[in-house]
């Protein structure tokens, strides 16, 4: 079947990425202002929030460690910076947890709010040169954090991880992890590992996990996941062999459901998982 588009935290097509740390700009721009993982938003109305649209964060008396532009959208320029964790809370602003804003911002400005943190988060954590220690200074034109004493590259970190809805006749496989919510179960997923292809990884994670072997692996879609810098691509596979056998350090359960003996609950709609679930149902019914 046609592969499925995702959306969410996908760049939206009014979206221009920037690499260059251009000069703040004189007009207003969009600033997606993170303290630690929460996102500065304004209430709009009752259910709606807003990305700050203003000249310079000074303009509502956030003082900034740390800004870089990250592109425009609409012609507007956007930017992502850090504050200081010391910064006070104020009755004008909310800080929100990205999650929490799905359905609440503009679905466009939700998905840079998942690059604009990516790129915080890379910035934060590689201020230092791995290799000698020396400050790392961002260089121009690219993404890039470059050591200026040994001239060692440091670009943001994308974690590739695999997602697979595994089917057997009428039914598919959902298995829970450990830190999941009572009640919800998932499809299996993990890591990539140095070396291998997704489809490697795909057989890897499953038998480890599960303890069955699978085929037909075919892609159905990929989702940008920052949370904190993980790209998921999502795959469909038919079941070949073995019984289910958990590894308890990885699954607390796993079982075969269908579309008639469904878990009591299932990923939130933000999640290129609960996509998944809702395109093997389709599948099953046009069966």
């Amino acid at each position: 079947g046609a592969t499925q588009t995702i959306m969410i935290f996908s760049a939206p097509e009014r979206f221009i990425p920037a690499a260059k740390d251009a000069e703040i700009s004189s007009s207003k721009a969009f600033w997606f202002l993170f303290k630690k993982n929460e996102l500065l938003v304004f209430a709009s109305s009752v259910n709606r929030l807003e990305v700050p649209y203003i000249k310079d964060p000074s303009d509502i008396a956030i003082s900034i460690v740390a800004r870089q532009c990250i592109g425009h959208y609409d012609g507007k320029p956007c930017y992502t910076a850090e504050v200081p964790d010391s910064t006070q809370k104020n009755d004008d602003f909310i800080w929100s947890g990205l999650r929490s804003l799905y359905g609440k911002l503009d679905d466009d400005l939700f998905a840079i709010s998942g690059r604009a943190y990516q790129i915080a988060d890379w910035y934060r954590n590689h201020q230092f040169c791995g290799r000698c220690g020396e400050r790392n200074k961002l260089q121009d034109g690219e993404r890039c954090l470059i050591c200026p004493s040994c001239s060692l590259p440091h670009y943001p970190k994308i974690a590739p991880a695999i997602m697979v809805m595994i089917k057997k006749g009428q039914e598919f496989l959902l298995a829970r992890s450990h830190h999941f919510i009572p009640g919800m179960y998932s499809a299996l997923a993990g890591f990539a590992e140095p070396g291998e292809t997704l489809e490697q990884t795909v057989h890897r994670e499953v038998h480890e996990e599960v303890g069955i072997r699978v085929k037909n692996i075919r892609y159905f879609a990929s989702q940008p996941w920052p949370f904190p810098h993980s790209l998921m691509i999502a795959f469909h596979a038919d079941y070949a062999s073995g019984e289910i056998n958990i590894d308890p350090n990885e699954i607390e359960d796993a079982g075969w459901f269908s579309a008639t003996k469904l878990p009591e609950r299932l990923p939130g709609p933000i999640s290129i998982s609960r996509k998944l679930i809702i395109d093997t149902l389709r599948r099953l019914k046009s069966v």
